[in-house]
């Protein structure tokens, strides 16, 4: 009896401690995926357009932009920490940076450090640079040239803005739509012309602009589009080319956008061409369709091309 006794005492005491076990090896399964649910709704991989594979937050606090259009962040109402002033200064939406540190151009590493970012996002291809910023914080290779829709689409899965992307560019197109739809039927331009953008940099360069800045934006419309020549540059995927003066006539539209530029010598340049036989000579300037434009106020982003919707009207009236 006594021994039977003893028997279901151990038999008790096993059975507890069983129990005891499975009750632990559940708490720790439990915490296992709770951290690990955590960690995948803090973090996601994201592919950048150039190929890396890069774990971010889901939603960054402190992010640093170094490119151009940064007013593609603006129409998201995202915050940075740290931008470069080349790419904010003297443009139309400049009253609505505030509290930005410039982080130079080209990006100073040791500033963008000490601004403790939790994400970065750069327009320059240069594996130098991306792998010294890769070391402070996960970095996104970013496609400036691509088109505003792609830019916004992209923009808003990697910041956690998808529907606002959505909700912007549903609105922008509305409103483009109808201002070119207006130009067209108030016969100031007609469906079928051309348009080109041109200008100078310092060393006598002058440049044709097919991806970039105002020239995405008249292209965009489908109303202005760009002759054979740009058109070949835009099947490329370049963003702009450089041409010699002698070649203008095979690159001007019915329509041409000069930047002015800000170096003083680029200036001069364009001052030279619009004085030149060949530029008198080109059926725009003939027709009196030449429009000159601030390049610093001509970008593509989101931002410049609402405020532009008021400007162009404007302009090709005149």
């Amino acid at each position: 009896m006594k021994k039977l006794k003893r028997h279901m005492l151990i038999y008790s005491l096993l059975l507890l401690v069983s129990i005891i076990l499975a009750a632990c090896g559940s708490t720790n399964q439990e915490t296992k995926k709770e951290e690990t649910t955590t960690s995948a709704s803090t973090t996601r991989v994201y592919k950048d357009y150039l190929g890396h594979e890069v774990e971010i937050p889901v939603d960054p606090e402190r992010v640093v932009y170094h490119g151009e259009g940064f007013g593609d962040l603006l129409a998201l109402n995202i915050k940075t920490v740290g931008a470069g002033f080349s790419w904010i200064t003297n443009y139309a939406w400049e009253d609505r940076v505030k509290d930005v540190e410039d982080v130079g151009f080209p990006i100073n590493v040791e500033k963008t450090l000490s601004l403790k970012p939790d994400l970065i996002i750069i327009g320059t291809s240069d594996e130098k640079t991306y792998s010294q910023l890769s070391k402070i914080a996960p970095t996104i290779v970013f496609d400036t040239f691509a088109p505003l829709n792609q830019r916004l689409t992209e923009l808003g899965d990697i910041l956690n803005k998808k529907e606002e992307a959505t909700q912007w560019m549903d609105a922008y197109t509305e409103k483009a739509d109808k201002m070119w739809e207006s130009l067209v039927a108030d016969d100031i331009i007609k469906p079928d012309e051309t348009a080109s953008v041109l200008t100078y940099y310092p060393g006598d360069r002058l440049f044709v602009m097919a991806r970039a800045g105002l020239s995405q934006v008249l292209y965009d419309s489908n109303v202005l589009k760009p002759g054979d020549n740009i058109q070949k540059i835009l099947d490329d995927g370049t963003g702009f080319a450089e041409i010699s003066t002698e070649l203008l006539p095979e690159y001007a539209g019915d329509r041409i956008f000069i930047l002015t530029p800000v170096d003083d010598e680029a200036k001069q340049s364009t001052k030279e061409m619009m004085e030149s036989p060949i530029w008198k000579n080109l059926p725009a300037v003939k027709n009196g369709h030449v429009y000159t434009f601030d390049i610093e106020k001509s970008d593509s982003d989101a931002s410049t091309r609402e405020w532009l919707l008021s400007q162009l009207p404007t302009m090709l009236k005149k």
